[in-house]
Parts: structure tokens; C-alpha cells; sequence
């Protein structure tokens, strides 16, 4: 169940939708109070549009487009927005469009690799708008209904439900603890704050997923990375625009999980995979000697070398041959454009 209003939508409106939206999802039949309805109502205004165009020539545009668009939310007093990172790679130019239709220029602050997150920061000042309080993931029950929003053309709001909490591994060389899954799905995941019915913020969107219950069944949802994992890096976000933690080998690499195979589906151009003769089809064995049947197993081994530029010994099944072929990964944001501001 989705609701878009913009500026010249009545609050009132709003607070009906979130009313009946409660009481749909399973939260008690009575109408909730007038306090919680305004404290959703005004999270839902600290969320703003996110529209970005990369560089020219920027490398991510090969997989995420130059021009991006998605949300954020109002986390700082002083303006400070958060969002998933992708949207901020190698940009060129950031705008941020707030509940009311104000658009703003924005810069980037930070990029967060090891968890996803991304800051920025409007050039002008914002007024109006509550930040919003970061809340707790870890105590938010399956039976709870939750509301995620986006941004952009006024606001839209959805209810969703939290139906798993897990650790979750990208095809992209990504694995975070604790990974939120909500469905129903909502379509403008990127960026897309989660809430819970205090107004509190408790994930941020990234991906549309089809299995949204594990190896419980196949049911379309969303994977929100919770701000559990914000919180012990925000202040290192925000003094040096990322984390010691994102300085880490990286190949270039991406791969599938399937029956305790890692298979490699792409190989990114110039990457160092590409440079030690890794294709698509590879089946990855080993790293540098112990056996590795999933992506967590893989990404784990490789990032447990203290440096970036570490070589990595991979055994790989390349058509009826295992061969051994030595990489030597790099810090995989040597390799972009830095966005103006990190």
C-alpha cells in the first residue's frame, strides 16, 4: 500500500493513509493516536529526493547509469542527509529535493564500502525539517508494522513489515551483518528510509530482493541495511568522507552462490581479475588454500589480508581445468573518480 502526497496535500490526508495503513498491517483496531500519526507524519517530511549525475567517463556508470535518482532522510541538524552510497558514486553533481519541492544542491560527505552508506550535505540551508532519531534495529519485532518513504515529486509512504534479519552477501563483493528484509516491496527502494511507528529511523533501502524470507520461500521484499551499523562510524564518516574498514582487497569480481559453488557471472574491465585471466563461468575453489563454497566464505578470506594490494593465490575451475592464478587486488576506490567534497 503506497501514498504519494506533495506539498499542497493536506496533512490531514497523510495521517488518514497511515490510520487505516496501521490497521490494515495488523497493529490494534483502534485508531492511533494523534501523537504517533504526527511523529510518522514529520519523518516522513525529514525525507527528501536524491538526484545525481555521474562524471563523465565514471566508472560506476557501467553498472548504475549516470543519472540516479533515489532518497534520503534528515539524520543532523545541520543539514546532514543519509542515503545508500551507489547513488553517490563518482558524482558530478548532487540536487536534493525536500518534502515541500524546494531543490537544493547538495555535496557528498562520505562513502561508507564496507557497510553502503553514503552522507551528503545541502549547499544551502535547510529549514523546517526535524532530523530524524536513529533507533534500534535489533528490538523491532516481525508483527511490527514499519513505514518506509521516498522522495523526489513530494513524498510517498508505504507500510511494510519486517519478515527476516540476517546476514546478507551481494553478488557485488558486499556482505553486511544483520540485513533488514521487509515485505510487501516497494518499487523506489534506493536510499528509502525505514521506520518504525516511534518515527525512528532503522534501515536505509538498497535492493529489491525475491527471497525476502531466506530459504523460507520465495517472497518478493526489500533489503534495507540496518543503522546499527551506521552508528559506530558516523563520526569517522563524517571527519574523513569514509572507513578504515572500506580500505580492502577488491577484485572486480561478480559471482553466484548455487549449490556450494561461487561462480564468477562478470568480470569488470580493467580490474584485477580481469588483469589475471578470471572470466565469467570461473567456478571460484579456493583462496589462497582453503576451500570456499559461498560468497561470505569468500569475501571473509579475502578480506582478512591486511592490505589492499596483498596477492591472493584463487584456485579456480575454468571448463574441465582447476588452475591456481595469482591476483593482486586493489583498493577498490583508487579506482573512481572521488565525488566533489570526499
Amino acid at each position: 500500500m503506497l501514498f504519494s502526497h506533495g506539498a499542497s496535500r493536506p496533512v490531514k490526508a497523510v495521517a488518514l493513509f497511515l490510520c487505516m495503513a496501521l490497521q490494515a498491517f495488523g497493529a490494534p483496531m483502534q485508531a492511533p493516536s494523534r501523537a504517533a500519526v504526527e511523529t510518522l507524519v514529520q519523518a516522513a517530511h525529514a525525507v527528501v529526493g536524491v538526484d545525481v549525475t555521474a562524471t563523465e567517463g565514471a566508472r560506476s556508470a557501467e553498472t548504475l547509469g549516470r543519472e540516479r535518482s533515489g532518497s534520503g532522510v534528515v539524520i543532523g541538524p545541520d543539514g546532514l542527509i543519509l542515503t545508500i552510497g551507489y547513488l553517490l558514486l563518482e558524482a558530478d553533481s548532487i540536487q536534493v529535493t525536500t518534502h515541500d519541492n524546494r531543490t537544493l544542491p547538495a555535496r557528498a560527505v562520505a562513502y561508507d564500502l564496507a557497510t553502503g552508506f553514503g552522507l551528503l550535505r545541502p549547499l544551502l540551508p535547510l529549514r523546517g525539517i526535524t532530523p530524524v532519531p536513529l533507533g534500534s534495529p535489533g528490538q523491532t519485532s516481525t508483527s511490527e508494522p514499519l513505514m518506509a518513504a521516498v522522495g523526489g515529486d513530494g513524498i510517498g509512504v508505504a507500510m511494510t513489515q519486517l519478515v527476516s534479519r540476517r546476514a546478507f552477501s551481494g553478488y557485488w563483493e558486499y556482505h553486511i551483518e544483520g540485513a533488514l528484509f521487509t515485505s510487501p516491496p516497494m518499487r523506489n527502494h534506493s536510499g528509502a528510509p525505514l521506520f518504525n511507528q516511534r518515527g525512528e529511523l532503522l534501515g536505509i533501502g538498497s535492493l529489491f530482493v525475491g527471497d525476502a524470507l531466506g530459504d523460507n520461500g520465495r517472497v518478493p521484499g526489500n533489503m534495507f541495511v540496518p543503522v546499527d551499523l551506521l552508528k559506530p562510524i558516523l563520526a569517522e564518516m563524517q571527519a574523513t568522507g569514509s572507513t578504515l574498514k572500506s580500505r580492502r582487497p577488491w577484485l572486480g569480481i561478480s559471482s553466484t552462490e548455487q549449490g556450494g559453488r561461487v561462480q564468477i557471472v562478470r568480470v569488470s574491465q580493467d580490474s584485477p581479475a580481469a588483469a589475471a585471466g578470471l572470466a565469467p563461468g570461473d567456478v571460484v575453489l579456493a583462496i589462497d588454500g582453503t576451500s570456499v563454497s559461498t560468497l561470505e566464505a569468500l569475501y571473509k578470506a579475502l578480506w582478512a589480508h591486511p592490505s589492499p594490494e596483498e596477492e591472493v593465490l584463487l584456485t579456480v575451475l575454468q571448463g574441465a581445468q582447476i588452475r591456481q592464478l595469482t591476483v593482486k587486488p586493489v583498493d577498490r576506490m583508487t579506482t573512481m573518480r572521488r565525488p566533489a567534497g570526499i
